[in-house]
């Protein structure tokens, strides 16, 4: 079973930035579009960004020009680089595949708090 291991998340001041990496425990992301998901306390999961196989990327407004996601399918491992992080944006980050029939098992996540 392939697991996917979140982690770089922390606490950080708001306009400070933070670089998240997802890892997978072995090749799976060559043909999948990933993502970035994130939960916020009380909210639902939401897509926050997204590459294609062909690495074409996707951005929720919310995070659109703050936020950078990035793939490289060798060292099976995805990164959203963060950027002007306001209290907003504080939840549990995940990664997973964007589609539903390629989805794996989600991971444990990694917490991003944004406080000052």
């Amino acid at each position: 079973q392939v697991q996917l291991v979140e982690s770089g998340g922390g606490s950080v001041q708001p306009g400070g930035s933070l670089r998240l990496s997802c890892a997978a425990s072995r090749g799976i992301f060559s043909d999948r579009s990933m993502g970035w998901y994130r939960q916020a306390p009380g909210k639902q999961r939401e897509l926050v960004a997204s590459i294609s196989s062909g690495d074409n990327t996707y951005y929720v407004d919310a995070v659109k020009g703050r936020f950078t996601i990035s793939r490289d399918n060798a060292k099976n491992t995805v990164w959203l680089q963060m950027n002007t992080l306001n209290p907003e944006d504080t939840a549990v980050y995940y990664c997973n595949a964007v589609y539903a029939w390629q989805r794996l098992n989600w991971g444990q996540g990694t917490q991003v708090t944004v406080s000052s």
